[in-house]
């Protein structure tokens, strides 16, 4: 017990002191994600996010309810914060929207977004059976029951909920506009421009019912793993032109640097699942991979029985022509010895 407080301890004095020192990470180069546990030693332990939520993980968990938001209508007098990070597009919530039936009251606090890029649209972390997607919106909430706030809830194993949004190239989305026409106003790192309030559910599924749930982590350093996840089943869509709006306007580097680095493709791989499992909350598609299995268990025992009865016709035949070599004469009509 003494070892393992010793070791989170110093991997957290680690952390803290990367994090004092400015330690710089990229998703690619010589600073990309496998470089992450140099600095961020969390990034290279277990319970790491995101991950391929593939059928064989799947476990039907009949508690898990319909997501409960409140507070997500926002007011247009109010005004929201959106910035670019040099890592992602973010917009800031408050903390008066929350997740109500979780174990704990989980406030808002941001919302921000993975994409891939205008000659690659594949940029969601977050695969299904290895399907990536177009991009990904996660809406970041901290325990407001146990923390006074995100900073002080960040690294907590209760500490955070994220609600994940697959998205996919389609249908225009009116609810993305939002905050799309203000996309040139935080071209480059660390800009923020100011825009009204709006109604932050319309971000989300129309269905809130059907999601898939696991324990993980963050998905950039420090890489804590202390985020409940729920990734919705189904995913929202955006238009071409929105998407390529969002892939292809921002930089991650600082306006006065003379070389500007494009904002895209800022999406971590998925890591190894472990011992985990994700629940979900629906039934309706887990028949298939039972089925599947089923058909090739029976298809693998038919194989092996029709083996061994070739195997037992074969060996019947050789007995019966050991038995020929006695001369046809010597038997009666009946096959009887004489």
């Amino acid at each position: 017990m003494l070892s393992q407080t010793f070791s989170l301890s110093a991997v957290l004095q680690l952390t803290f002191i990367s994090a004092l020192r400015g330690d710089k990470w990229t998703y690619n180069g010589s600073e990309g994600e496998h470089h992450w546990p140099k600095h961020f030693p969390y990034c290279g332990g277990t319970f790491q996010s995101p991950i391929d939520i593939s059928s064989g993980l799947l476990r039907f968990d009949p508690t898990l309810r319909p997501i409960e938001v409140q507070n997500y209508n926002l007011s247009p007098i109010e005004q929201l914060t959106l910035g670019n990070n040099g890592h992602s597009m973010q917009i800031s919530l408050p903390s008066k929207m929350f997740i109500s039936n979780l174990r704990h009251r989980y406030s808002a606090a941001q919302l921000h977004f993975h994409w891939g890029s205008s000659g690659q649209p594949t940029g969601s972390e977050h695969t299904v059976n290895r399907k990536q997607y177009a991009a990904e919106m996660h809406v970041v909430h901290y325990n407001s029951d146990k923390y006074p706030n995100i900073s002080m809830a960040v690294d907590k194993s209760d500490g955070l909920a994220v609600l994940g949004v697959l998205i996919e190239v389609g249908e225009f989305n009116p609810a993305f506009e939002h905050f799309l026409k203000f996309i040139s106003g935080i071209k480059y790192r660390d800009q923020k421009v100011q825009l009204p309030g709006f109604n932050i559910r319309a971000l989300l599924p129309t269905r809130l019912d059907e999601y898939y749930r696991y324990d993980g982590s963050l998905t950039t350093p420090p890489c804590y793993p202390s985020v409940l996840w729920t990734i919705f089943r189904d995913h929202v869509t955006v238009s071409q032109k929105q998407f390529l709006g969002l892939a292809t306007a921002l930089y991650a580097s600082y306006p006065q640097e003379s070389a500007h680095t494009p904002l895209h493709s800022n999406f971590r791989k998925p890591q190894l699942v472990d011992s985990r499992v994700v629940l979900v909350s629906f039934k309706e598609g887990l028949l298939v991979p039972i089925l599947v299995i089923s058909i090739l268990g029976f298809v693998l025992i038919v194989s092996l029985i029709c083996c061994l009865l070739k195997q037992n016709r074969s060996a019947t035949e050789q007995n019966k022509s050991k038995g020929v070599a006695y001369d046809i004469g010597d038997r009666d009509e009946y096959g009887s010895r004489v």
